[in-house]
């Protein structure tokens, strides 16, 4: 089952991906400002390149200023303006729909981890199915193991598999492979199919070996699922965790489907919540970060570590059911995971400070089970 750290590294993989589309766009309105004052070999006007080269730098310098938030008067050049003015909007333009898809794609990406968990348990039943058809060898410790029809006599698996299109249908050659060359080549999967009577232990150990070491081990499985998932290397922990307690769950010849969320809506609400409020992320508290990284710049933080502390802040801030000390310590976590060596120290650090002056100022207001150690 999906937890709030989870949650979180995919709000901060979206936050990262959306600072690299702000760059982008930042480009592209450079890039308007250098159409408009370009040198047009076709004119017939004679054209002045010193002088469109002073325009664009202007119109450059008017743009940048206003990026930044500056104030500044309206140019006398309508051709500088005009530049300056469609480079600003068209950058808003691209931050806004490169915003809201990202804010959406948080949720079908986490969605998507439903999708293969189901995929697993369905790969499961194709490798039985193609066990029934061997001839040479008996494969029938595998094909008739309970989990295995447990699995199959789950009427929710299959609307879900059918649902979401993630039957093996059309990988028929593929999973064939898999089998021929992975499973079947296996010695534990060889000692389990050849042992006389099949204790429940030998039988619950199999079905755990074929997932965790033949489908979601290193190897061509694996790989096959990397190439559909680009956070395959943070979600197969995830999918290992819910194949586990759906193992686990085996009792009375039936398995319970795990669900991805006790209560999704809520977990959406609060993706939705903590992306946007980090985004939106008031200049007071940038420029709290600024003045307590010790000269640091906010800008020339190291991107993932400020972002860290931004989501740190914002969770604070609107989030008044949460503890401080468990923001904290869920950053520090993120720090660990994803930054340089000694972001673990810093973050801790610096969120004790920052946490300590925000209380004090009546930003941070918790409420319920937010007021849980926050003495």
């Amino acid at each position: 089952m999906l937890n709030r750290r989870t949650l979180r590294i995919k709000i901060m993989q979206s936050l990262f991906a959306f600072d690299q589309c702000r760059e982008a766009n930042h480009l592209l309105a450079l890039d308007l400002i250098e159409e408009r004052f370009q040198y047009d070999l076709n004119s017939m006007e004679v054209q002045n390149k010193e002088l469109l080269r002073d325009q664009k730098k202007t119109a450059v310098s008017l743009f940048e200023k206003r990026y930044k938030g500056k104030e500044t008067s309206e140019s006398p050049d309508p051709k500088i303006e005009k530049s300056a003015v469609d480079a600003l909007e068209l950058f808003a333009k691209q931050v806004k729909k490169d915003q809201s898809f990202l804010s959406k794609n948080i949720i079908v990406e986490t969605e998507k981890l439903a999708d293969l968990y189901h995929s697993v348990l369905s790969l499961i039943l194709e490798f039985a199915d193609l066990a029934a058809q061997e001839k040479k060898t008996s494969h029938a410790n595998f094909v008739n193991h309970p989990w295995v029809k447990a699995i199959r006599a789950n009427t929710e698996l299959t609307a879900q598999v059918l649902k979401k299109d993630r039957a093996w249908h059309s990988q028929k050659d593929l999973v064939r492979g898999w089998f021929r060359e992975i499973v079947k080549e296996d010695s534990y999967y060889k000692e389990f199919i050849a042992a006389s009577n099949p204790d429940e232990e030998s039988q619950r150990q199999i079905i755990k070996h074929l997932v965790r070491k033949l489908i979601l081990g290193a190897g061509p499985i694996n790989d096959y699922f990397e190439d559909l998932d680009i956070r395959w290397s943070e979600d197969r922990d995830i999918i290992k965790s819910l194949t586990d307690k759906t193992i686990k769950s085996f009792a009375d010849n039936t398995i319970t489907l795990q669900k991805l969320s006790l209560d999704w809506e809520d977990d959406k609400n609060f993706v939705n919540k903590l992306f946007e409020s980090t985004i939106n992320l008031d200049v007071q508290y940038k420029q709290l970060i600024a003045q307590n990284t010790k000269n640091w710049e906010v800008d020339r933080l190291p991107l993932t570590d400020r972002i860290i502390l931004e989501m740190a802040l914002a969770e604070m801030i609107h989030f008044p059911n949460i503890p401080v000390k468990v923001t904290i310590n869920e950053y520090i976590e993120l720090s660990k995971e994803y930054s340089t060596p000694k972001s673990r120290q810093f973050i801790n650090g610096i969120l004790d400070v920052m946490a300590k002056t925000m209380k004090e100022s009546g930003a941070i207001k918790k409420s319920g089970r937010g007021l849980i150690d926050n003495k």
